[in-house]
């Protein structure tokens, strides 16, 4: 019997859907009220510059920045190939390589 590389695929792309699920809405709510003068003063620029220096907040960062490239590159090589672009190697080396590119 053959082995699949789905999981290899399918794994990051679940984990990269849950995670911009959660962190997307609650971004985009603390982003508006930054915008708006309400930010809290633990959203500080200097308390998260220090939080994003520390090298555990760097891996952090890039594996949810990294999930979510994925993700998204899974779901565009998904919806290529329900249009009819019918050449998945092409299409899947392009977006996957996409994704590994907007994390470097």
């Amino acid at each position: 019997m053959a082995k699949a590389n789905k999981p290899i695929v399918w794994g990051p792309f679940a984990a990269g859907g849950t995670i911009t699920a959660f962190l997307a809405p609650a971004l985009i709510l603390l982003t508006l009220l930054a915008a708006l003068g309400h930010a809290p003063d633990l959203l500080a620029y200097d308390r998260l510059h220090a939080f994003a220096g520390h090298w555990l907040a760097k891996v952090v960062i890039a594996g949810t920045v990294f999930l979510s490239l994925w993700s998204t590159a899974h779901r565009l090589r998904i919806t290529c190939y329900d249009l009819g672009i019918r050449a998945d190697t092409l299409v899947a080396t392009s977006v996957y390589a996409g994704a590994l590119a907007g994390i470097a």
